[in-house]
């Protein structure tokens, strides 16, 4: 509800311990930190004179619309510094239409820069800033206009300044709504300025002593509007459901935990990720180059040959990888020619064996890398990126936080420059994104469920159009007294919490935790409710459960809040919601209130106090003192069920007609 805005110092880690994972080598200290405050919806800044900077123009503006800034100046050179600074901060120069550059034509001088920065030449006297910033303020391909002036002899300074203060009051009272969040001021000069900068402050309009300093302070607008929009928007539901096989996962890391070895085998490695789904080339095991020779016989066509030593992890930097062998006398020679490489390259390596695995091929594919590291301060933290044997000089990647959704996967592959790539480049179809985003939910999700896992690395991951599929994969595991609740920086969701609700002669209804995909069914929900409904659960009346409500109901934390809802099994978003029950506890976990709605058409059926009773013995469960709860005093049903559970209840002071409620848990 408010912004935050922080400054980290320390973001360069000298002396770092050097990490045996790809991941672990990209994903630095502060770029853990960085995906954090992305997440949390903060918005970050550099400097601390940005710091200050940022919190005047979050204070004085309203947030823009989008990120297209036009430029208005008497300055050519100051123009092109602003417009230099905009694209290094990644912001976008609006591109002005026809129109609007006709309107300027009839107000400005013919020597005037037709294009965006909007030069009006340096003895632009106020009237011609008045004049051009209503056009701009106009144009429906401008969302903000930063304002420069540099003082000269012929011109006015500060009378410049009044007339674009006089220009945005006016167009604020014609069009009945704030025009300041388009605008932002720099009025460069010592003494010059101070005049102009002071009258500016004085009517709430951000102003900077740099163009340089402008231009972050929109930028600082623009990505806090994105952070805010991310944090905000409706993730779609997961196109496929997939169900993990868990305990054979942790079959595999228990063999791999009792001999000893902190590195999975390549097909360790490949077992786990295909028992949460993830598509992985197939890939045989062979303990001496004659069993290689055998497996590539079976294969029956050209395979890559890859040593196993849970002592090597990067099998290419010395000479354990061989590619595109034909037939079983080439993996052979390849397989003892390898053995000899690696007595000399690393003698000190234990070496199990080989992998042998089919060659694939899939013209056009991109390399990709997914991986994961355990950060010190916010635990286990996904990475993606351009993957290949280049994977640490390209260093394209992008962090999150697990759990993921639709949502947060597709914003952290939008965030690496190989999206691009991904979108279709040079003639190449699309990738499937939805393939790749669904790899980073199940990586999420393996690493959520086994705390042993302590370092991950899928690379390289070829993408197209077809699919994803993995052709190698490294993974570290260790023992863990964690719990992955206590492990994760962000609770993941609570499926412990699912439970089948027999009810009548019809099929079973799903208890559950409540998912952010679940806005459009919780909206749906709410339009067949009665007036009276929404007035006994609100206390007021509401016509519509608006997106930014309905988003702050779904997109709860689910180490502070809960919602439970009764509803069919299926996709998140695409059942019906029948009743939810929700608590909101306080930082201290001392008191948590309680909210619940069923619908009419539901009631008289004990789910009220079943839905009461799940809530209350999952605030027992976390140690909560006191669950209360508000009611109106015409709420007679709810106001008895409380008595039955054992609620104190006395009347609200100051508030007339409402019931506090209140259940000692102890």
């Amino acid at each position: 509800m408010k912004p935050v805005i922080v400054v980290k110092a320390g973001r360069h880690a000298e002396g770092a311990r050097a990490a045996a994972s790809h991941t672990g080598a990209l994903a630095g200290a502060d770029a853990v930190y960085d995906a954090a405050f992305r997440r949390a919806g903060m918005l970050r800044v550099f400097r601390l004179g940005e710091l200050f900077a940022a919190v005047e123009t979050l204070a004085m503006s309203e947030l823009p619309g989008g990120d297209r800034l036009t430029i208005l100046t008497n300055g050519g050179g100051i123009g092109v510094l602003a417009t230099d600074a905009l694209i290094d901060e990644g912001g976008t120069l609006a591109a002005l239409s026809e129109e609007t550059i006709g309107k300027l034509d009839e107000l400005l001088p013919a020597v005037w820069s037709r294009g965006n920065p909007v030069d009006i030449i340096g003895d632009a006297p106020a009237e011609r800033y008045a004049d051009a910033l209503s056009v701009l303020s106009d144009a429906p391909e401008v969302d903000a206009v930063l304002v420069l002036n540099c003082p000269t002899a012929v011109a006015d300074t500060r009378g410049a300044a009044r007339a674009v203060i006089d220009s945005a009051e006016q167009l604020s009272q014609r069009k009945g709504h704030a025009q300041r969040q388009f605008l932002l001021t720099s009025w460069v000069g010592r003494s010059t300025a101070e005049a102009a900068r002071a009258l500016f402050a004085e009517h709430r309009i951000p102003s900077y002593a740099t163009p340089e300093a402008a231009v972050r302070a929109f930028m600082h607008m623009v990505n806090y509007r994105r952070n805010q929009e991310t944090l905000l928007e409706t993730p779609p539901s997961v196109p496929v459901e997939f169900v993990p096989d868990v305990e054979g996962a942790r079959r595999t890391i228990a063999d791999a935990l009792a001999d000893a070895h902190g590195w999975l085998t390549e097909p360790q490695a490949k077992d786990l990720l295909a028992a949460y789904g993830v598509p992985v080339v197939a890939t045989h095991s062979a303990d001496s180059p004659e069993a290689a020779a055998a497996q590539a016989a079976q294969i029956g066509g050209p395979v890559a040959l890859k040593v196993l030593s849970s002592d090597i992890t990067h099998k290419s930097d010395v000479g354990g990888v061989d590619l595109d062998l034909a037939g079983p006398a080439a993996v052979r020679r390849s397989a003892e020619a390898m053995l000899q490489r690696l007595r000399q390259a690393k003698p000190e390596a234990r070496i199990q064996g080989f992998s042998v695995q089919p060659m694939v091929r899939r013209p056009g594919a991109c390399e990709l890398i997914v991986g994961m590291s355990d950060d010190s301060q916010f635990g286990p933290v996904v990475l993606f990126g351009q993957g290949g044997t280049a994977v640490e000089i390209a260093k394209d990647q992008a962090l999150g936080l697990p759990p993921l959704n639709m949502k947060l996967a597709h914003e952290i592959m939008a965030r690496a420059r190989i999206h691009r790539q991904l979108q279709g480049a040079r003639g190449l179809p699309p990738a499937d994104l939805d393939a790749i985003a669904l790899t980073l939910i199940r990586v999420a999700q393996l690493v959520a469920d086994l705390p042993e896992i302590a370092e991950l690395d899928i690379n390289p991951l070829l993408a197209d159009e077809y699919g994803v599929v993995a052709l190698d994969a490294r993974m570290r595991v260790q023992r863990s007294r964690a719990t992955h609740s206590d492990r994760l920086a962000i609770r993941p969701y609570p499926k412990e919490l699912e439970e089948e609700i027999p009810f009548g002669e019809g099929p079973k209804l799903l208890l559950r935790p409540i998912r952010p995909e679940d806005e459009p069914a919780l909206q749906k929900a709410f339009t067949r409710l009665t007036p009276e409904e929404i007035r006994l659960r609100f206390l007021m009346p509401l016509k519509v459960l608006s997106h930014m409500m309905a988003a702050r109901f779904t997109q709860i934390d689910y180490d502070r809040e809960m919602a439970l809802i009764l509803t069919d099994p299926g996709v998140a978003g695409q059942t019906e919601i029948y009743s939810v029950v929700r608590i909101a506890t306080d930082p201290d976990n001392e008191q948590a209130e309680y909210a619940i709605i069923v619908r009419h058409d539901m009631t008289g059926r004990g789910l009220g106090r079943l839905l009461m009773r799940r809530i209350i013995d999952y605030c027992r469960r976390r140690g909560t003192r006191l669950v209360f709860g508000e009611v109106l005093q015409q709420n007679t049903i709810m106001l008895h069920l409380c008595k039955t559970l054992g609620f104190r209840q006395r009347p609200m002071p100051g508030e007339p007609g409402i019931v506090r409620v209140e259940l000692e848990l102890g």
